[in-house]
């Protein structure tokens, strides 16, 4: 199947409607839930951009078994080409959502295509893993799926390994190897964008600990529809408001989940890893995955931060702010970092190299900078939105009331320098959607976790980045008295 339109995608869902647990209730049709409809609706037109006229060849690319056009976002880079024309795949779907959408599919299928490539790791564990992570990686691209994944065990007790509860599988866990495949039984946190097709559990990285922890040491994949298999949603953002009240959490709202395996089946040709817990805490990094979603996680974030500038920019001009020196000072701090963020995407392009399996891979040292530079700039990004919005982000009537009964006070009192009051509202709407409302709230809490807690990843950049040589290059200049020689 070559790459999947917005009703292909749309249909899927309709006959093969994920678990979803929504309120308390069974989600049968997630395309027509007043709470899921409209995130696959800009969901499957994502999709529907792979086949406009103009991005065709930016989008897709000839699939290299069946010769059919497929998702960019699959691709195997072996050039930095390669990496730079993915790159422009990934702006195209972020900038469509205004960077709002965190788990875009193409977050997951450079995951799965770093997998798939890297067969040879997965063999070391069994010689049928391999095999089945590259089958699972021609399968997805083929079919164009949709996927989700879950990292973390539930937060019940975090001074506790999974193994130390009363309950061993309240982490996701393994009961026993049947002739069928491998039975699980837990639940895993969080599954962001449950309305997919497949959920692919990678190999967790926060194993810490021997043999004790060798059941919670799992890859596998299942669709979203198997038996035993439930999403357990959060409240929904998406109120059922209007694009005009809602501009991105009526649009955007890609839920997150609680996922869980009441003692499900995995067949043994979707099974990647179990058993070794040295394998599972490697596997993002020795097989690349960790670097290609990071990558796109880059783009997502220059997408975003354009966003912001954009929307602050339209706000100071409303409103006839530019002049003051604070405010082009704070304009000036979201520039710098676009600017930065735009650079450490370049350079993890232009200092890419092939990884052991082949694959050319972005450089680490720029893309470990932006995933921990952005969780700490975010929160100032959002404050200077506040600050230039100041009370008109509170002060922000609905479309009912511009359109109703005492529309001419809101006509009057709410209009800008340079606009009209709906158009002035329609800004401000955005604006507040981004900062203050439950959908940029929740915004706020995933740029800070995205990959991670904060102070672990500045922990782990100390572990991993190497430092000798400009040590060495110290050291070499306090023993040479002579220079410079004269």
């Amino acid at each position: 199947m070559p790459a999947r339109t917005g009703k292909q995608v749309i249909d899927r869902l309709r006959t093969r409607p994920p678990n979803l647990w929504i309120e308390g209730q069974l989600v049968e049709d997630p395309t027509r839930h007043p709470r899921t409809r409209n995130a696959i609706k800009s969901l499957a037109a994502l999709y529907d951009l792979q086949h406009q006229d103009d991005l065709v060849d930016v989008m897709t690319f000839r699939s290299p078994s069946s010769g059919d056009p497929v998702g960019r976002s699959f691709i195997v880079p072996e050039s930095k080409d390669d990496l730079r024309k993915r790159s422009e795949m990934h702006k195209v779907w972020a900038d469509a959502s205004l960077g709002h959408m965190g788990r875009s599919p193409d977050y997951m299928n450079v995951n799965v295509m770093a997998a798939g490539t890297a067969a040879e790791y997965f063999d070391q564990v069994d010689d049928r893993f391999g095999a089945n992570i590259r089958n699972y990686f021609e399968y997805v691209r083929e079919n164009d799926l949709t996927l989700t994944h879950a990292l973390t065990n539930p937060q019940v007790d975090k001074s506790k390994q999974a193994n130390e509860f009363d309950d061993p599988f309240i982490a996701l866990g393994l009961v026993e190897e049947t002739s069928e495949g491998i039975l699980v039984r837990g639940a895993r946190m969080l599954a962001t964008l449950p309305i997919s097709d497949e959920i692919l559990i990678f190999p967790s990285t926060v194993l810490q600990g021997g043999d004790e922890l060798r059941p919670y040491a799992l890859g596998f994949s299942l669709p979203n529809d198997t038996p035993g298999l439930r999403f357990q949603c959060r409240e929904p953002l998406d109120q059922g408001r209007s694009h005009v009240d809602h501009p991105l959490s009526s649009r955007f709202d890609e839920l997150d989940a609680m996922v869980i395996f009441d003692d499900v089946i995995v067949p043994w040709e979707r099974v990647f890893l179990i058993h070794d817990v040295a394998v599972a805490n490697q596997a993002y990094a020795r097989t690349s995955a960790v670097l290609h979603m990071a990558h796109q996680v880059v783009n997502l974030k220059i997408a975003k931060t354009e966003a912001i500038l954009g929307t602050l920019q339209a706000v100071i001009d409303m409103i006839g702010t530019g002049h003051y020196p604070h405010v082009q000072e704070m304009v000036a701090e979201v520039i710098i970092t676009l600017e930065i963020m735009k650079a450490l995407k370049i350079a993890s392009e232009e200092q890419a190299s092939l990884n052991q399996f082949g694959v050319m891979t972005p450089a680490r040292g720029p893309l470990d900078a932006a995933r921990n530079h952005y969780p700490e700039v975010h929160k100032r990004l959002m404050e200077i939105l506040q600050l230039c919005s100041s009370s008109g982000l509170i002060m922000v009537p609905s479309e009912a009331d511009w359109t109703g009964e005492r529309s001419a006070d809101i006509a009057k009192f709410l209009q800008g320098r340079n606009g009209s009051a709906e158009e002035r509202l329609r800004l401000f709407r955005l604006a507040w959607d981004m900062t203050i409302s439950g959908f940029g709230g929740r915004q706020s809490l995933y740029e800070r976790f995205f990959f991670g807690d904060p102070v672990r990843m500045k922990h782990a950049l100390y572990g991993i980045y190497d430092r000798s040589e400009y040590v060495d290059r110290v050291e070499q200049f306090l023993a040479d008295d002579t220079w410079p020689r004269v």
